[in-house]
């Protein structure tokens, strides 16, 4: 079973390389869009800070990701040679997703911790610094490449305490995880979720909550709210998202968007596009 598809088909991740190369002195991360940085170590050493929190030292080869917008500040020693590729993600058309909300703050993943990862980083890391034709475009896509091997290296190695990638690494939850990610149009009952994901009632409860960290009918909620959210910046109308997510009216679904974002879809939609 394909458990990272259903999702990636609807919050399909975009990348945005803006430096390849060595990095000299230091560089602030830029928030100005909205979107999390992934960082590709190549060689060298990097010490990342941040504000509250301690700096972080990676002195082999890494690869350091922030999910979310996120204040931090690189820097590096003027006689290290570092070589490294950094990155805008975004997901969903810039919308958070549920498995970006469950990833913690900050990510660091050794290389050596991660051999799936080793021969893709070697092709980008190869294309990044190098001038051959088409090799923003290239760079772009490997990095987002990259994105599906970080989840699911996360995913499969149990590297995340909790949340929703977890959920995905469950066996059994996975089952009825990915059931809502390709239907959430489907009214579901917490007895059809226990059955796709052959538990009972009680224990599936239970389970779920103790692994993902909620309820299987709010992750339902927020998840269907989520993909209205990029079906609305799609600009698909509210008579068409509402039964698209599983509500009978655009009024029903209006009232759930509302107690879960603070706005309506319309005064969300007037915000998204303020906000850049």
């Amino acid at each position: 079973m394909d458990r990272l598809s259903p999702l990636f088909a609807r919050f399909a991740p975009s990348a945005r390389v803006f430096h390849s190369g060595s990095l000299c002195g230091s560089a602030d991360a830029d928030l100005s869009d909205g979107g999390g940085h992934i960082h590709l170590i190549n060689s060298g050493r990097v010490t990342v800070s941040r504000p509250q929190f301690d700096s972080i030292t990676i002195e082999q080869p890494s690869v350091l990701f922030f999910p979310r917008p996120s204040v931090h500040r690189l820097q590096v020693d003027e006689h290290d040679k570092t070589e490294m590729v950094c990155a805008t993600i975004k997901f969903g058309n810039g919308v958070e997703s549920p498995v970006m909300r469950a990833l913690p703050e900050v990510m660091v993943v050794p290389l050596e911790s991660a051999p799936s990862l080793k021969p893709m980083l070697a092709l980008l890391f190869a294309e990044a610094f190098s001038d051959k034709c088409g090799r923003q475009a290239a760079i772009d896509r490997l990095t987002e490449y990259l994105m599906v091997l970080l989840l699911r290296h996360a995913m499969t190695n149990d590297i995340v305490g909790g949340g929703i990638l977890a959920g995905l690494g469950d066996p059994r939850l996975s089952k009825a995880i990915t059931a809502m990610h390709e239907r959430p149009e489907q009214s579901w009952s917490l007895e059809q979720l226990a059955e796709s994901a052959g538990m009972s009632r009680a224990r599936f409860a239970v389970h779920f909550r103790e692994t993902v960290g909620m309820t299987p009918l709010d992750y339902l909620t927020d998840w269907r709210v989520g993909v209205a959210q990029v079906l609305l910046k799609g600009g698909q109308s509210l008579k068409f998202v509402a039964p698209a997510v599983g509500y009978m009216s655009p009024t029903a679904f209006t009232r759930v968007f509302s107690q879960r974002i603070g706005a309506s879809p319309t005064e969300w939609l007037a915000q998204s596009a303020n906000a850049y």
